[in-house]
């Protein structure tokens, strides 16, 4: 699936190109955005350990018919937070400019590697999800931007920084403030709104395949994401039955930096038990996202 064709969107006044004004709020999330404007100062974070059992044995049940580009730890954890999503609307929320928006799509974003080395440059890459997807179609996406990205093709957000890296330092903070003021107001170009990964429902940073364990990271004031997932190194650790008896098992670690403001606590709590029962379940993800999931 593609981003929604933002013609067939119908927009009113006070809308952007990327969200639909909420102006039915309750009167905390209207009065909340203008206390605390910035994302970066209203940050939540939650950490949350998968037991890895059931996952790897549905890899390896899956991957002896898969050549060339096998199902990965990555794949599932891309098709679980789409789906959480999906199912949890309020994550796809996001504060600009003091007031509270619906985001037009879900998506999900992630920087490749095009070569594993100190010096190996990175490219950006965004994936669109609805109902009809299941994990075989986010796979195939998720296929596509890697050959893409580690192909020759500049994605717009990075064209533009590479123009700007030409100018006059001078020049170039004066541009940098004037996107600055676009992106508060939602005008930024569909061209970056598109290809940005700071504009997505969910930005995704897997450290486990470098080798680093999963840690807070920060949000930012720039774009619209409210989301920020980092995938940690798989490590064998205890997990206690409801009696207390402990059995190691291979696990892996999330850590989610979530903007505070969009929802409570509790729909965090919720939002993050339906990510693990996901991810402990994963024959759930060969449904299409839109199948309700008892958790």
């Amino acid at each position: 699936m593609q981003k929604p064709d933002m013609k067939k969107i119908k927009k009113r006044w006070g809308d952007r190109k990327d969200g639909r004004l909420l102006r039915d709020t309750d009167s905390m999330h209207l009065i909340i955005p203008m206390l605390f404007p910035d994302r970066c100062n209203n940050e939540a974070f939650i950490s949350e350990t998968i037991d890895l059992t059931n996952l790897n044995a549905w890899l390896a049940a899956h991957n002896p018919t898969e050549d060339g580009f096998p199902y990965k730890l990555f794949h599932v954890i891309v098709s679980a937070v789409l789906k959480t999503v999906i199912h949890r609307p309020l994550m796809n929320r996001f504060i600009a400019n003091k007031n509270l928006y619906e985001r037009n799509w879900v998506s999900a974003s992630f920087t490749v590697k095009k070569e594993f080395a100190d010096d190996g440059g990175e490219a950006l890459a965004i994936l669109y999800a609805d109902g009809e997807d299941t994990i075989g179609t986010v796979r195939e996406k998720i296929r596509d931007q890697v050959r893409s990205c580690r192909g020759d093709t500049v994605d717009a957000s990075t064209g533009v920084m590479d123009a700007l890296q030409k100018l006059p330092r001078f020049l170039v903070k004066a541009i940098v403030a004037f996107m600055r003021m676009l992106d508060r107001h939602g005008k930024v170009p569909q061209s970056m709104i598109d290809s940005d990964p700071y504009y997505a429902s969910v930005l995704l940073s897997n450290l486990g395949s470098i080798k680093l364990k999963a840690g807070y990271h920060h949000l930012a004031n720039w774009g619209t994401t409210s989301c920020f997932c980092v995938i940690g190194e798989k490590k064998m650790r205890p997990v206690f039955d409801e009696n207390g008896n402990a059995e190691m098992r291979d696990t892996v670690t999330l850590g989610l930096t979530v903007d505070e403001r969009i929802a409570d606590g509790y729909y965090f709590s919720k939002s993050v038990r339906l990510l693990k029962k996901l991810l402990e379940n994963p024959e759930l993800l060969e449904l299409p996202f839109s199948t309700e999931v008892d958790y």
